[in-house]
C-alpha cells in the first residue's frame, strides 16, 4: 500500500507519459556492451510496470541505456510487449542499417540518443559531429536526438543544437547542479534554446540536480525555471530504475538508487502547481514528441 505521505500532491492525469526510464534483461539473454560504464543486472518491464500502475502513469518512453550501446534488443522487447502505449529511444552506430532503423520505427521508436557523459565526456568538436552526423541520419524519419551532456559541453554546442534542424531533447534538466542564484554556463544555454523553440528538456533526474541526499527540493527552482522557459517543450520521467554512480571503461555491477518515484514526482507538483501547465508536462507534450494518439 502507498505511504500517503508519499503521494504526489496532485491528481496524475489520464495519458500521463513517463518519458525516461530503462529496461534492463537477463545478462544471458542481453549481454552489455564491450565497452561499458557499469555491468546492468535486471530491472525487468513486469517490475516496471507495477511501479507505473502505482503511480497512475499509462503512457512509457523506453531509454536505451548506455551499458547496452548499439544493441537495442532488450528495448525492441520491451516496446513489442506494450504496443500502442510505448516509445522508444534508441541508440545507432555507424553500422546500424537504414533496415534496422527502419525495424525500430516500426515498433515506435523516435529518437536516437547521444550519452556524452556515461561513456566518456566528448570536447566540443566530437561532439558537435556527432550532432551532426545523427541528425543527418534520423531526420528524415522525423525522428528527435536526445541529449546527455554536462554544463559546459551543453554550452559548446549549444550553437549547432540550434541549427541542427531536427527535434533536440536534453536529459536531465542540463545536468544543473540546483544552484540558481548565479548565471551558469550551460544552464543559462538550455534556458534561450527553450525560449527560442530550439531544445526540448526532461525534467527528469531531481536526485541528479540536487545537491542534497533526500527531499531533493532545491531542484524545484531548477525544474520551474525550465518549465517557465517554453511550458510546450517539457516533459517529465523517473529515470527508473535510478542508475548509481559509475565509471567509463571500469565496470562494476550497476546499483539502483531506492528513489520514490512518486516522491520525485511531487517535486514536479511543487514546481509546477498549475494543473493546466502539468497537463502539458505529463500528457500533451508527450503526445506531440513522441507521436502518441
Amino acid at each position: 500500500m502507498t505511504d500517503p505521505a508519499a503521494l504526489p500532491g496532485f491528481v496524475v492525469p489520464e495519458g500521463a507519459c513517463d518519458c525516461h526510464m530503462h529496461i534492463f534483461g537477463d545478462p544471458a539473454r542481453f549481454p552489455p556492451a564491450a565497452w561499458r560504464a557499469y555491468d546492468p543486472t535486471p530491472a525487468t518491464l513486469p517490475v516496471y510496470n507495477a511501479e507505473a500502475a502505482r503511480m497512475g502513469f499509462g503512457r512509457v518512453v523506453f531509454v536505451q541505456p548506455s551499458a547496452y550501446g548499439t544493441d537495442n534488443a532488450c528495448m525492441k522487447e520491451a516496446l513489442r510487449a506494450r504496443p500502442g502505449d510505448s516509445r522508444g529511444v534508441a541508440v545507432i552506430g555507424a553500422a546500424t542499417t537504414d533496415k534496422e532503423l527502419a525495424a525500430l520505427q516500426a515498433l515506435g521508436v523516435r529518437g536516437v540518443r547521444l550519452n556524452l557523459v556515461s561513456n566518456g565526456v566528448p570536447d566540443v568538436a566530437a561532439a558537435s559531429a556527432q550532432l551532426r552526423e545523427t541528425a543527418a541520419r534520423i531526420g528524415p524519419l522525423g525522428w528527435h536526438v536526445q541529449i546527455f551532456a554536462l554544463p559546459d559541453l551543453l554550452a559548446g554546442i549549444a550553437p549547432v543544437i540550434a541549427e541542427l534542424g531536427v527535434d533536440v531533447v536534453i536529459d536531465h534538466m542540463g545536468a544543473g547542479d540546483g544552484r540558481l542564484a548565479q548565471s551558469r554556463a550551460g544552464f543559462d544555454d538550455v534556458l534561450a534554446l527553450l525560449r527560442a523553440g530550439k531544445a526540448w528538456v526532461k525534467v527528469s533526474g531531481a536526485n541528479r540536480v540536487s545537491r542534497g541526499r533526500v527531499g531533493f527540493e532545491d531542484a524545484v527552482p531548477v525544474i520551474r525555471a525550465l518549465v517557465d522557459a517554453n511550458p510546450d517543450r517539457a516533459v517529465w520521467g523517473t529515470d527508473w530504475p535510478h542508475i548509481g554512480p559509475h565509471k567509463a571503461g571500469a565496470p562494476r555491477p550497476v546499483v539502483y538508487m531506492a528513489h520514490d518515484n512518486l516522491a520525485l514526482l511531487r517535486l514536479l507538483g511543487l514546481a509546477v502547481p498549475e494543473a493546466a501547465v502539468r497537463q502539458k508536462v505529463l500528457v500533451d507534450n508527450p503526445a506531440r514528441l513522441y507521436g502518441f494518439g
